[in-house]
């Protein structure tokens, strides 16, 4: 356990935040908003603070995550099933929204948290990333009712729904792309990524706005983060079946259809995938495994700014 400085956790909902103070038992409610996150700034402005936790609650968190950030604060997001197991594990039955701040603050003070790091453009590039992601489940969604819709009404309605999220998809498109496009950085790392054949814009632009530590992680971080990193499975005798596990979802959906494109159309990872359904890989695993030996591949590439190769591979 950390003891540099005080930890704090915030347990967050839409109106308000719970604050607890672990070293003082300090516990404090301010409002979610200006007013109360800079409450919060002043209060905490007479320690040393190793670190300010927040429950990752769907977005609510993040006007006090860049408040605080911009008062110089150390400032980590905590995963909230991490969290709940941690509370178990401390044999906390109850929760409310006091106990779940102190939890936070303890969990900050026991387990080695990330800090946010702040970057406006990528935050900029993944809010359109994402909002782009769920038009795209919307459009799958609206499509498959059509197919079912026997009603004409019913049918012309879903078909000019479809119409209007395409058209949105594309601005989003046109967006994400210029705002790629404008920034040199941002322009370099996309051009080093679509190099590699079965890499296109949509995940080339996920891995930027949703990756932005790749080419600076190693190989195995970079599986692990995009959830295609296989987990042991083992108890004394017993040898289990290894999984992947945990991982940035929403990344992980683009990066496999990418690697179904890349299976067929790179000739590197479609002789490794050849390979491995030769030796019986179910195909699941070996797409997986696709999937994994690409971001290696990316994460390569942005590393040693590169454009891909064969001999990356």
């Amino acid at each position: 356990m950390t003891r540099n400085g005080v930890h704090v956790g915030c347990d967050v909902a839409k109106d308000w935040i719970d604050v607890a103070i672990l070293e003082d038992g300090a516990c404090l409610r301010i409002s979610n908003d200006e007013v109360g996150w800079a409450t919060l700034g002043r209060r905490l402005s007479g320690h040393a603070v190793s670190a300010i936790a927040l429950e990752a609650t769907g977005g609510y968190e993040r006007g006090a995550i860049l408040a605080l950030l911009d008062r110089g604060l150390p400032v980590c997001r905590v995963n909230p099933y991490r969290l709940r197991r941690f509370a178990q594990a401390m044999g906390l039955k109850a929760k409310n929204d006091g106990i779940d701040a102190r939890t936070i603050a303890r969990f900050a003070a026991t387990i080695a948290l990330p800090a946010v790091v702040h970057d406006p453009l990528i935050d900029q590039l993944a809010e359109l990333v994402l909002a782009r992601q769920q038009l795209n489940e919307d459009l799958v969604r609206l499509k498959n009712q059509a197919d079912h819709a026997r009603n004409a009404v019913v049918k012309d309605l879903a078909d000019r729904r479809i119409a209007a999220l395409k058209s949105e998809i594309k601005g989003l498109d046109k967006h994400i792309a210029d705002t790629v496009a404008g920034n040199p950085v941002l322009a370099e790392k996309d051009r080093l990524l679509r190099s590699v054949a079965g890499v296109g814009p949509v995940l080339s632009h996920s891995l930027i706005a949703f990756m932005p530590e790749l080419g600076q992680i190693s190989a195995k971080q970079a599986a692990s983060l995009l959830g295609v990193a296989p987990f042991d499975h083992d108890s004394g005798k017993f040898k289990g079946r290894r999984c992947i596990a945990g991982g940035r979802k929403r990344l992980r959906n683009v990066a496999y259809m990418a690697a179904l494109v890349a299976a067929r159309h790179n000739t590197a990872l479609r002789t490794f995938h050849q390979r491995l359904k030769e030796k019986g890989k179910k195909p699941k695993v070996a797409i997986v495994a696709v999937m994994r030996k690409l971001i290696t591949i990316l994460n390569a590439i942005l590393r040693d700014r590169k454009a891909w190769s064969q001999n990356t591979a």
